[in-house]
């Protein structure tokens, strides 16, 4: 796979992050191309001058196409809620040699004075409501306010939460299987931001806060169910890591069970972590037994002294199934672990994780399962 995007005379080298050898996926999709081409057409037809002096917005960027485009041509913010995305884009702005753009999670205030804002699509409608509702109550109304996707994934109701939360819209002819939403910001729909999912998990006495994009946002998954069952509970543990940590409901147990043990938990999605911190808040004890910090995966913690990793490993990056994710997980398990530390992962049983693990562990076994999910313990 090639990774150069020509556009306007224009080429770009962009990669999708983490990098891997013999990549089949490019970093950009028909959407970013489309974005790119109308706002291009819009300055030829002086239908948008861009001022140098306010902001252009870009919201969930993939792994920088967007940035990297834009990043010449003034004050340029991308806002998202994947560390991944966002270390993507900050190494093809520097493989490209371009200025360095300013980051903002989710949950950040939209910059004053926006002029101009592409927004590519969320997978998750609470997310895409969540934005939606920030930009109506922020957006200046001479700001241009155009988004993105794969033609299949704009419904007729995906057309109506433009309409319910931001102002008038429309939508473009498909191009290369990709569609533009058009939308006009009405200050007369300005509203609140929608508040946080909480509900409880009576059966351990947890209160759980979930974030807008967050997974299982308003009951707990049945993979964590199976999960929480098997987290060990051990006075030896000093150390355990809850990877991809979601709202922290398996590490909350693990520090719980264990309050010897200092644990992290890991995500790369920000608005996971601030989840996860805020019911270490509400749950724990003592909160400072647990830590909550964004990586992609354990990048910044290889070589550490965990006793215990916990995981339930995703099986998507963005809208692509693949499975990288959960070997980089693993692999990045066996970094962290000490001698004899062990990895406790939950999977769907289709996925065969058991072939995986034999190729990093000395020791692998299987702890539980049940018609969908199986558990399997490795040690190093």
């Amino acid at each position: 796979m090639k990774p150069e995007l020509t556009l306007h005379g224009q080429t770009l080298q962009l990669n999708r992050y983490p990098i891997r050898q013999h990549e089949t996926l490019q970093a950009w999709d028909a959407a970013d191309e489309y974005l790119i081409n109308q706002v291009e057409d819009m300055k030829q037809q002086q239908t948008l001058t861009l001022d140098a002096e306010r902001p252009v917005l870009i919201m969930n960027d993939s792994f920088g196409a967007l940035a990297c485009w834009f990043a010449r041509q003034g004050q340029t913010v991308s806002v998202g809620d994947s560390y991944i995305a966002r270390t993507a884009s900050q190494h093809n702005l520097a493989a490209n040699a371009l200025p360095d753009i300013a980051f903002a999670d989710c949950l950040a205030p939209v910059p004053p004075q926006t002029q101009l804002v592409l927004l590519k699509l969320p997978k998750n409608n609470r997310l895409l409501v969540w934005q939606l509702t920030q930009l109506c109550a922020a957006l200046p109304e001479d700001c241009v306010v155009i988004a993105a996707a794969k033609a299949r994934d704009i419904h007729t109701s995906t057309l109506k939460l433009f309409e319910k939360h931001l102002g008038p819209t429309r939508t473009s002819l498909a191009v290369k299987k990709a569609r533009l939403i058009f939308c006009q910001p009405d200050k007369h729909l300005a509203a609140a931001l929608p508040e946080a999912q909480r509900w409880a998990v009576p059966e351990y006495k947890l209160t759980l806060t979930n974030h807008a994009n967050v997974f299982s946002g308003e009951s707990l998954d049945i993979g964590a169910r199976l999960l929480l069952e098997h987290i060990p509970q051990d006075p030896a543990l000093k150390h355990i890591i809850d990877l991809g940590c979601g709202n922290g409901v398996i590490g909350l147990q693990a520090a719980r069970l264990n309050p010897q043990a200092k644990v992290t938990c890991v995500d790369e999605s920000y608005m996971a972590v601030a989840s996860c911190r805020e019911n270490a808040d509400l749950n724990l004890t003592n909160p400072a037994q647990l830590e909550a910090k964004v990586d992609n995966c354990l990048e910044s913690m290889a070589n550490s002294d965990a006793d215990l990793v916990l995981c339930n490993p995703p099986f998507h990056q963005q809208n692509t199934i693949t499975d990288h994710i959960a070997w980089q997980m693993f692999c990045d398990a066996k970094q962290s672990l000490k001698q004899h530390g062990r990895l406790i992962v939950i999977g769907n049983r289709h996925l065969g994780y058991d072939g995986k693990l034999k190729r990093l562990f000395a020791k692998v076994q299987k702890i539980a399962q049940n018609p969908k999910f199986v558990v399997y313990q490795a040690e190093k």
